[in-house]
């Protein structure tokens, strides 16, 4: 899912950074508004569990990965998609700055996909859901799924413009790996907005999905 600096063009690289820019604009302009001292312990635990496990790396084939995504937990629990688009970029900048996980060039595409797909995805579904099933729980599991799986199609529609794999093959490998993990993403998630909404209600309101 970490797109590296040779997999897509520079000029489709430039494409995307214009639209991450975008969507990281309005986060920043989320968080002026949004974050306060409640908030701040919070990010930085859900920046720091979000880096763990998109630690752990699947071989998918054709030169990618396949890991957890994050999106769907850091919307849900802070209450808005931009609040995913904030802390992935946190965590992607850190990954390939730091790490070399995930290229330079390509962090656009790859905020795009795991901050601004996967934020929107989790959180819009998570809102949805709740609204027909009345159970968080059972709510934030099935975005999650959705908030791992839809980037990652994504991510091999972008390869497939870029000309590093093609689409039909791409979309299956990356397609059946993330929804195989999805499960393991929705499990997590839906673990931690009962931990936190047990230990600290205050945070969250269940009963609506929206922060407090």
């Amino acid at each position: 899912m970490h797109i590296p600096d040779v997999f897509i063009p520079l000029w489709q690289s430039a494409i995307y950074w214009v639209i991450a820019l975008v969507f990281i604009a309005l986060a920043l302009r989320w968080a002026r508004n949004e974050l306060d001292d409640e908030k701040v312990p919070l990010i930085a635990v859900l920046a720091a569990g979000i880096f763990a496990i998109q630690a752990f790396n699947l071989p998918v084939g054709m030169g990618t990965t396949g890991h957890l995504v994050g999106g769907a937990l850091a919307a849900i629990v802070l209450g808005s998609p931009y609040a995913a688009v904030f802390v992935l970029t946190l965590v992607l900048l850190v990954q390939a700055v730091v790490f070399g996980d995930g290229g330079i060039t390509t962090m656009g595409a790859n905020i795009i996909n795991m901050g601004v797909i996967g934020g929107f995805v989790g959180f819009y579904t998570y809102q949805g859901v709740l609204k027909a099933a009345k159970n968080p729980y059972l709510s934030a599991a099935i975005a999650a799924w959705l908030a791992c799986l839809i980037p990652a199609l994504a991510a091999s529609v972008e390869m497939f413009i870029a000309g590093t794999f093609p689409l039909v093959e791409g979309m299956i490998a990356m397609g059946t790996y993330h929804a195989a993990i999805g499960v393991i993403e929705a499990v997590i998630t839906a673990g931690a907005v009962y931990l936190i909404a047990s230990a600290r209600p205050e945070l969250m309101d269940t009963s609506t999905g929206a922060t407090a």
